[in-house]
């Protein structure tokens, strides 16, 4: 019998949607995050104010009913600006405000509020599940 660990329902379909977009399994969707999670961050400082704006910017996105929305996360300001999909061009305060916009819009009916610390997720580039921005911070 292999090792298994115990998620919430919601979590599971997270890293299930994951695995899905990635092309791959469930197991491996944990796996890379473990690892990018473990892995020290090896960026260099800044070397002037201009490299610093841009360090405390990073990517994000959020899939929610078979959607991606893409965004820029300020860690200064806690900002979310969104840069793709109808919602593109919209500026929200906090990641949950922007979070509760992408539902809103997908989902008119139902109620929207969300956790927009775990519902947007760092994009490296790779289109795979990475981690939430609680960590991005």
């Amino acid at each position: 019998m292999s090792p298994t660990i115990e998620v919430d329902a919601q979590t599971y379909r997270y890293i299930e949607f994951a695995a899905r977009m990635g092309n791959t399994t469930a197991g491996e969707v944990v796996a890379r995050l473990v690892r990018t999670a473990s892995v020290p961050s090896s960026a260099p400082a800044a070397a002037n104010g201009q490299d610093a704006k841009a360090e405390r910017k990073v990517d994000v996105y959020a899939d929610y009913e078979g959607h991606r929305t893409r965004g820029s996360y300020d860690r200064d300001t806690k900002r979310i600006d969104i840069t793709s999909g109808p919602l593109a061009g919209q500026s929200f305060k906090t990641p949950t405000g922007a979070a509760r916009a992408v539902v809103t819009h997908y989902k008119p009916d139902v109620n929207p509020n969300r956790n927009g610390w775990s519902f947007w997720l760092l994009d490296d580039g790779s289109g795979e599940f990475v981690q939430s921005i609680r960590h991005a911070s």
